[in-house]
């Protein structure tokens, strides 16, 4: 199932987009976990107040990324949208400053260059000229499409069930889809 709500597209099932229409319209059935002990805040803030925090602190990070990427056009763009967006990004959801990985993960020979990790989740950050869709030959981890590589390596292997993917300008979260047919994620238009 396709679909499309302010910015999220969801392809293969992988989450209802009921669920998405019912969180825009705040009809969530447990209104405890809407409260800012919930999210682990701090005195009476509320969940919304640090939403906006957290927004306007993206927006100006996105800001002075995009202005450093405008100078970089024709080029992948990856070290400068890992640094200034993307690693500022999951910081700022509460996943720390990724270390870079150390090499190439390995099923059977094959590799698979994901870029960074976190627990049981690998994360592959590219930068704006890189289609996530198609290959990119000569930029590295981007050889194989970076869809396609990703998809792949959580379909082969049991340690993770979920990954994130992103090029700057789109951040999708993938899922094991061998139980699905084809892809299957949720994609976010940054």
């Amino acid at each position: 199932m396709n679909g499309d709500l302010q910015g999220i597209r969801l392809i293969g099932g992988v989450l209802p987009s009921a669920l998405l229409g019912r969180i825009q319209a705040n009809e969530l059935s447990n209104p405890q976990g809407l409260s800012g002990s919930s999210y682990h805040l701090v005195g009476n803030e509320k969940p919304r107040d640090a939403a906006a925090r957290a927004w306007s602190y993206l927006r100006g990070a996105w800001t002075a990324w995009r202005d450093i990427a405008a100078k970089e056009v024709g080029l992948p763009g990856t070290g400068t949208a890992r640094d200034k967006w993307l690693l500022v990004l999951l910081d700022e959801l509460g996943y720390g400053r990724l270390p870079a990985t150390r090499q190439a993960e390995q099923i059977d020979g094959v590799e698979y260059p994901i870029s960074h990790r976190w627990h049981h989740v690998p994360i592959h950050l590219l930068g704006p000229g890189v289609d996530l869709d198609r290959r990119n030959a000569g930029i590295p981890g981007a050889a194989r499409a970076p869809q396609a590589m990703l998809q792949a390596y959580l379909n082969r292997t049991d340690a993770d069930l979920w990954g994130m993917l992103s090029n700057g300008l789109r951040l999708r979260l993938l899922r094991d889809s061998s139980a699905f047919a084809g892809s299957a994620y949720v994609e976010f238009d940054l």
